[in-house]
């Protein structure tokens, strides 16, 4: 496993297990990459280029509010659903795009210092948990095991990791992985 680190003070990550033999073990890797890169991509950038929406049709899609999102993904499926703890979400019922709005404290720093903490509460919430154990919490009348929540984790930052990296080239012309 290479370990690597994308620009200038990045997030150390390592590709996950090639011959992984725990599954949940190798989902962990997965999104510790992705959580990695996605941190990754916002480095290095001023609060103008990191809040800056560059799609007309997606007014309040910035690097920023793509990484405030991710935070609230991992808390409301990791840390309240999976470990059923009662933590604040940071979702809005009312307003869908809650999470992506940026507020003037919503700094470079300050949104990736939330969601590494982020990783810690989420880590700590399903320790322990195995991939077939159900979760603390039903959604919408559905149990979901161990499994299904990371694997939905790891999905939709995967794609939140797609617009990061275009939003990260029309930020500064920096491309890569």
């Amino acid at each position: 496993m290479a370990n690597e680190v994308w620009g200038a003070g990045g997030v150390m990550r390592s590709w996950p297990e090639q011959r992984a033999e725990d599954e949940l073990q190798l989902q962990w890797e997965f999104l510790g990459f992705l959580r990695a890169t996605a941190v990754n991509k916002v480095l290095g950038l001023g609060a103008e280029q990191a809040s800056a929406t560059p799609w007309p049709t997606s007014p309040c899609m910035s690097l920023l509010g793509v990484v405030k999102h991710l935070t609230a993904v991992e808390r409301f499926w990791l840390s309240y659903v999976g470990g059923g703890l009662d933590v604040p979400l940071l979702w809005d019922s009312e307003d869908h795009n809650a999470e992506f709005r940026l507020s003037p404290a919503d700094t470079p720093e300050a949104v990736v210092a939330a969601y590494q903490e982020e990783w810690v509460r989420s880590a700590e919430a399903l320790d322990g948990l195995s991939a077939d154990d159900l979760a603390l919490r039903e959604v919408g009348g559905s149990e979901r095991t161990v499994r299904w929540l990371l694997a939905h984790v790891v999905q939709e930052t995967a794609r939140h990791v797609g617009h990061l990296d275009v939003l990260r080239e029309f930020a500064d012309g920096l491309v890569g992985e």
